[in-house]
């Protein structure tokens, strides 16, 4: 039978802002599983939709960065059972287009996500006025979503909700820009444009990876602290003179520089912070048809090399977990990538909210844990 389920929609068809309404989810179809909400991430991407960047032209779940516990499967879902802890791996792969066929499912081009809805073209949601889809495949913003089995990553209890949530899409983007996209060394100089969430698990990975200095730019002071205490060695204030501060640090220029904003302005800067042979990594989602003018003669005569990063390059199954083994392991002060937590009556907020660009990620949270998933206040 169905599930009642209250759940963040918008519409922007109608010019309505966000709303929480009374939904029902069914039961879960074959290799589906339905999942109970614990936390999830407020995302740049809910901005971006709810701006009107990105058209979506029908009703939406909000929210795709998220973790809770396996309710129900359904027919031919193996590995996973009632009362798992999973993250939520927002961009599942078709398996069959080309870029799954080698094995880079980050570049699938059939993924159900991105049409907004389950693999066969359906919803398991609906309200009173009719069906509701899934925002990238997950609708996170919901206390009972259903997904694809491989929407779903199993990670170990002991990791907390909020962290978990994360791992699902913005951390797993910084890490893998650092790690897969490109391969961030000791002693590599690097810069980092934006101190969100994803700027922020750029600058905690590369300072795992020994990376020195690293350099976080931000306009806001409360950010560049919090990138200070995720291992940033130098700070800079976006002030429109960023990049002579930037050079003044590292004269030689950066092995490596993160566009972590998404901002054409940005994009278009971000070769300027690189030394002879260095590495743009334009990493933060831009609006839909967004350009950038880089200066090509530098890009050449330079030897500079530009790469786009999709979800870090990750595959989900896989760095899920080893990102969680350095999470417990001590390697990842992850926790402190959480900002502020907020209720689902909170989320519509919350996502408004990351216009200001202040402060950590923010984090809805569906009432108390069950047991054997710890959802602890994170350290600020």
């Amino acid at each position: 039978m169905p599930i009642a389920s209250r759940a963040l929609v918008f519409d922007d068809r109608t010019g309505e802002p966000p709303q929480v309404v009374d939904t029902q989810v069914a039961e879960p179809g074959p290799g589906l599983i339905r999942v109970r909400m614990t936390a999830a991430g407020v995302c740049h991407s809910d901005l971006h939709t709810v701006n009107g960047d990105w058209p979506m032209g029908r009703r939406l779940v909000l929210g795709h960065e998220g973790a809770g516990v396996v309710d129900q499967v359904g027919p031919g879902v193996e590995d996973l059972a009632p009362g798992d802890a999973v993250a939520l791996n927002w961009y599942v792969a078709c398996t069959a287009c080309p870029a799954c066929t080698q094995d880079r499912p980050w570049l699938c081009t059939g993924s159900p996500a991105l049409d907004n809805q389950l693999p066969d073209g359906s919803t398991a949601v609906s309200s009173a006025d009719g069906e509701v889809w899934p925002f990238l495949g997950v609708g996170a913003f919901s206390e009972y979503i259903v997904v694809p089995q491989a929407a779903a990553v199993r990670l170990p209890d002991t990791v907390p909700a909020d962290v978990a949530a994360l791992i699902g899409c913005s951390i797993t983007t910084g890490y893998g820009a650092v790690r897969l996209t490109v391969s961030v060394a000791k002693g590599d100089a690097v810069v980092v444009s934006g101190c969100g969430g994803v700027g922020q698990a750029i600058i905690a990975t590369a300072a795992e990876a020994g990376a020195h200095p690293i350099i976080a730019v931000d306009r806001s002071p409360a950010r560049l602290e919090a990138a200070r205490d995720l291992g940033a060695t130098h700070t800079v204030l976006a002030d429109g003179s960023e990049v002579e501060q930037a050079l003044a640090i590292v004269p030689d220029g950066a092995a490596y520089a993160f566009d972590a904003i998404g901002a054409p302005a940005v994009a278009a800067q971000t070769p300027r912070y690189l030394g002879a042979g260095g590495t743009a990594v334009l990493v933060g989602m831009p609006a839909i048809a967004a350009t950038a003018a880089i200066d090509t003669w530098d890009v050449v005569t330079r030897g500079l090399t530009v790469v786009g990063c999709n979800y870090g390059s990750a595959v989900p199954a896989r760095d899920f977990p080893l990102i969680a083994e350095a999470y417990l392991a001590g390697r990842l002060p992850l926790d402190k990538l959480v900002g502020d937590v907020v209720d689902l009556d909170g989320a519509a907020t919350a996502i408004t909210d990351l216009a200001n660009a202040t402060g950590g990620r923010s984090i809805v949270r569906f009432g108390p844990p069950p047991t054997g998933v710890s959802a602890r206040t994170p350290t600020r």
